[in-house]
């Protein structure tokens, strides 16, 4: 029972009305690749696995003896509390679904949307933090040489943390034995509540572990401006340094005290905080004392010429969510395992590699790979990371140019990875010549460096140094790595491009003023900004992933209408008003996305609680809620042709409601600063 909650409002509905009404429990989505694939095998693990996701048994005692709900759906106290955490992680289960299957960053912002909703309830905190990493990056890393997404990339490296945490028995039963559960499946009590655990501190270590390149990238610009000629870093000499960092690591008296009994060791600095919970967890097995770590993580980010020119983002993620981690929970809140989260996120990128591990030295110097038990957070963090090299948008000039993995498909069966990776068919004259070359090296005896196609070569060639590499850094003796390099012709059709675009801050603005639409029709001008945000807030996730949803899609309707968004200053006609014709066609349009997106999240056709809302007589919206029942929503195969039979059936009342409120919403859309609608010149 993936979904206890409905199951337990289910059976309350039967006895209450003496018929099955409802809510019915949410479909896992199979998948062409089978059970051990990366879609399958994640969605699998939020969708049975986490099972009554922080369900809070004392809510329910209190509803029982007061008879009033605590969860909210639509409104508050309209669902029991239990449910509205179940309609949660369908919210995430779903959003995730999407990432996969379209890879693109609007869709990543869902996932993040749900997490931090999940298990931060607040996410207008971090909004500015994870969007920005969005931003400074597409904009900022067309001037580097080589740079690749970070955004989507964080959302696929939670997605295959997921993946092998559900398929892979010793990643699972080393997690569980790490963290003091049973490490046997067979305690369904243990075993869920570890699932919880994972989910939320894999959570915070692979969605965050890259929000620090805004600190990279500018440090990567200015040594792009001497790398154009191709010098080497080292040869130019001249770096750019960050200094006076004691706004970021110094800590105060009440987070010095509490670290003091958390640990029992005195600190001063994040630095030496971070440098504490590696060498609690692997010092002693590489031989690296609590003093070398803290040096080498204080010079990290003001003295990049003695770590090769480079200067580590990884450390300025740590800082920086330790930071928003602080201001969001407060420091009594922050446990071992946040340590374990930041430390594995500071360990990911160099540290481990060259300062603790020194994975690219001779034998003699090179220390063994990290194995699972030592720190099973940065182990998974580490693989993973390494893995995820499809499908991200290249920004950098040469990395433009380069042949990457446009896809991927894995196979988790039998405790082991089998990644094949997907190139550009269309590149296949590439590779050919590629092969000629490396061919050729091979016939003349080997002499002088290999040919190369990065990445292709890394996974083509005989040295199998993609795999190699991996090897070095973690222990894969319990999960084997096989990696094998295909063609196939490129598919975009799922990554809804449009000619809208606008800055990517822009979107949770868009979704606040879409909500807002119903509620002041012809009243917008005595609304502001702060109280239509306060509205929105006051939604539960499903209908607030529903607004972002509706958001994401308008790029579509608009482009149906020869009209687009963007924040920035054009030469065409403003949209100020919605004609009855432009209506006539993004209206049905809304209409399939609304049903689609109820079938999904659960949602059944009918209208028995409008009449039983009258017979008892009760709250229609809370029994709509209850029930997961909605008179406009659809059962069945959703085909095109039938959604619009339907649209084309609905009342002149209902139908308004797919295009009235949009008027409203270009109104409410200039509270915000920068989104406009305008007219192409047609």
């Amino acid at each position: 029972m993936a979904y206890s909650a409905f199951e337990t409002m289910r059976q309350k509905n039967l006895e209450r009305f003496g018929k099955d009404l409802g809510p019915k429990q949410p479909d896992l989505t199979r998948t062409a690749g089978g059970e051990f694939s990366l879609k399958d095998a994640s969605l699998r693990f939020l969708h049975d696995r986490c099972e009554e996701l922080l369900f809070d048994q004392k809510i329910s005692k209190e509803e029982e003896e007061s008879g009033i709900f605590q969860g909210t759906g639509i409104e508050k106290n309209q669902v029991p509390y239990n449910m509205q955490m179940d309609t949660n992680r369908l919210c995430l289960e779903r959003s995730l679904e999407h990432f996969i299957d379209s890879g693109v960053a609007e869709d990543a912002y869902d996932v993040y949307f749900c997490y931090l909703e999940i298990f931060f309830g607040q996410f207008e905190k971090f909004k500015k933090t994870i969007e920005l990493l969005s931003e400074f990056e597409s904009n900022g890393s067309s001037l580097l040489m080589k740079h690749r997404d970070h955004y989507s990339h964080s959302v696929y490296v939670f997605a295959l943390g997921l993946a092998i945490y559900e398929t892979n028995t010793n990643f699972r039963k080393t997690f569980k034995s790490f963290y003091g559960f049973d490490p046997d499946d067979q305690n369904k009590e243990d075993d869920k509540k570890a699932a919880h655990l994972f989910l939320e501190y894999w959570g915070l270590t692979a969605l965050f572990h890259d929000i620090g390149y805004p600190f990279e990238l500018p440090f990567e610009q200015v040594m792009a401006y001497y790398e154009v000629d191709n010098r080497d870093r080292e040869e130019v000499g001249i770096f750019l340094s960050y200094q006076d960092l004691d706004i970021m690591t110094k800590l105060g008296e009440k987070e010095k005290e509490h670290f003091s009994a958390l640990f029992q060791k005195e600190f001063e600095s994040t630095n030496e905080l971070f440098a504490y919970s590696i060498f609690r967890r692997i010092g002693e097995i590489y031989g690296s004392s609590d003093d070398y770590l803290v040096d080498v993580i204080r010079r990290k980010p003001n003295r990049p010429n003695e770590f090769g020119f480079f200067m580590d983002h990884a450390w300025f993620s740590a800082v920086r969510l330790y930071r928003e981690l602080i201001e969001s929970f407060g420091i009594d809140a922050i446990n071992k395992k946040h340590m374990d989260a930041l430390s594995a996120i500071l360990l990911h990128n160099s540290l481990f590699k060259f300062a603790i591990a020194f994975y690219k030295s001779s034998d003699d110097k090179r220390k063994e790979p990290l194995r699972m038990d030592a720190h099973p957070l940065a182990f998974l963090l580490m693989i993973c990371d390494e893995l995820q090299c499809w499908d991200r948008t290249a920004y950098g000039r040469n990395s433009r140019t380069e042949l990457h993995p446009m896809g991927a498909d894995f196979d988790f069966s039998h405790n082991a990875i089998k990644g094949t990776y997907y190139y550009d068919a269309d590149e296949q004259e590439k590779i050919d010549a590629f092969e000629i070359k490396y061919k050729e090296w091979e016939n003349g005896g080997e002499q002088g460096k290999a040919p190369r196609l990065k990445a292709y070569s890394d996974m083509a060639e005989k040295e199998q140094r993609f795999t190699a590499d991996i090897e070095k850094i973690v222990d894969t003796s319990l999960i084997p790595l096989t990696v094998i390099p295909d063609t196939r012709v490129v598919d975009r059709t799922g990554k809804h491009i449009y000619l809208s675009r606008s800055n990517f801050l822009h979107l949770y603005d868009f979704a606040v003023a879409l909500n807002g639409r119903y509620a002041h029709i012809d009243q917008e001008t005595k609304v502001d900004q702060e109280q239509l945000q306060e509205e929105f807030e006051a939604l539960s996730l499903e209908y607030q992933i529903s607004n972002i949803n509706q958001a994401k899609s308008f790029s579509k309707y608009l482009n149906a209408i020869q009209c687009f968004y963007t924040d920035r200053p054009v030469d065409f006609a403003m949209v100020k008003e919605f004609t009855p014709e432009q209506t006539q066609v993004f209206a049905p349009m809304e209409h399939e996305r609304w049903v689609r997106e109820h079938q999904e999240m659960g949602w059944t056709e009918g209208e028995t609680y409008e009449k039983l809302a009258k017979d008892f007589p009760m709250d229609e919206k809370a029994l709509r809620e209850q029930f997961r029942m909605h008179k406009l929503a659809m059962d069945g195969d959703l085909t095109p042709e039938r959604v619009l039979e339907h649209y084309d059936n609905l009342s002149e009342e209902d139908k308004g409601k797919d295009w009235k409120p949009f008027n409203s919403m270009l109104k409410l859309i200039k509270k915000f600063d920068g989104l406009r609608i305008y007219q192409l010149d047609i």
